[in-house]
């Protein structure tokens, strides 16, 4: 007999904001769900439960009992920090809980505890203060990542790859959480080239895709138009595509944003590699918002989220929609048993 698929560990998210209300909603209405639990405080789920009017059975437990307890109650476990914050207000007493349950999931997948990583959004500028350094999730994971060994990178680094995986379009920017007006300094051949090779492994080992189609948009307008608005396309982004292809990559471009995601174009690809953050995350989120998932490519583990922010203006309001979580918690579970069972978890988001 088979050992029973370990639970998925989810992070803690901002307090304040919908990170409590959609995990409480999500067990509430989906009890199809792979079993996960939370890494919290079970008090402060609860109080988030009383304020949202929702009856849902909380349980503390420790990650080697979750899975049995899912099938009764939302399985929470503790972080070591007790959570004071209320819907709607940042508390800076409360960051060493979000930042503790970010380090304990890594831990937990890193000794066998938990099959992946799922994280409720956070708020960087609130942890700022309890010395968070880094600009987002995707790069303090990258460095937690570290705890699993050396990475393929230089000095043994770690490369975390931000994709945005809906029902319809996959999206990957190149450069992520940085101004605009940088974007052009720090986009290189190397960059695109070393993006698209993560890109395309992780397609193949953890999604079903033997062969991923990527399609490569330039960073002007027509792609540059033969140079005539900016030389970065036909001297940055073309060479990393024809570089791509020497690694048997099937890339393609660079081709202009603007007509790249209509429908007839979107079948041409699997993923749009696309050279700055809004460029890939507006399509994407345009098309189907509340059934994205921010998914990091790159990582010796699995880690997916919601593709939202906190909310703070309707926490607690029993508006927000736990659809994102739900669909971030059953893609973490198929790529989970993709890595376990080195077979391809399937392309649906």
């Amino acid at each position: 007999m088979s050992a029973a698929p370990l639970p998925l560990a989810l992070t803690l998210g901002e307090p304040g904001g919908i990170g409590l209300d959609v995990t409480l909603q999500a067990y509430h209405r989906h009890r199809d769900l792979p079993p996960f639990y939370l890494l919290g405080d079970a008090d402060a789920l609860a109080r988030r439960a009383a304020c949202l009017g929702i009856e849902v059975p909380i349980e503390a437990t420790e990650p080697s009992a979750a899975a049995g307890i899912f099938a009764r109650a939302l399985p929470v476990v503790a972080v070591g920090h007790p959570v004071v914050g209320e819907p709607g207000r940042l508390v800076p007493a409360d960051a060493p809980a979000v930042i503790a349950s970010i380090e304990t999931a890594v831990e937990h997948v890193r000794t066998g505890l938990a099959a992946a990583v799922v994280t409720n959004p956070i708020n960087k500028h609130a942890l700022y203060g309890a010395g968070f350094r880094f600009p987002g999730h995707t790069e303090f994971l990258g460095e937690l990542a570290r705890r699993f060994g050396p990475g393929p990178s230089a000095g043994g680094a770690w490369t975390p790859i931000m994709m945005l995986a809906g029902p319809e379009l996959r999206t990957v920017p190149v450069t992520v959480h940085v101004a605009l007006a940088a974007v052009p300094g720090l986009l290189t051949t190397d960059l695109i080239v070393e993006t698209g090779r993560i890109v395309a492994a992780d397609l193949a080992a953890r999604f079903g895709l033997k062969t991923p189609r990527l399609a490569v948009g330039g960073l002007n307008p027509h792609a540059g138009e033969n140079g005539t608005m900016g030389r970065e396309d036909d001297e940055i982004v073309a060479p990393a595509v024809a570089a791509l292809k020497g690694l048997g990559i099937d890339a393609f471009g660079p081709l202009p944003s603007d007509t790249m995601f209509h429908p007839a174009a979107r079948r041409g690809y699997d993923a749009a590699l696309l050279m700055y953050h809004d460029q890939a995350l507006i399509p994407v989120k345009t098309i189907a918002f509340d059934e994205t998932v921010n998914v990091t490519l790159g990582l010796p583990f699995v880690r997916t989220s919601p593709d939202h922010g906190t909310a703070l203006d309707i926490a607690g309001t029993g508006r927000a929609r736990p659809d994102s979580l739900v669909a971030a918690l059953r893609m973490a579970a198929r790529m989970a048993a993709a890595d376990a069972a080195g077979s391809p978890a399937g392309a649906a988001a």
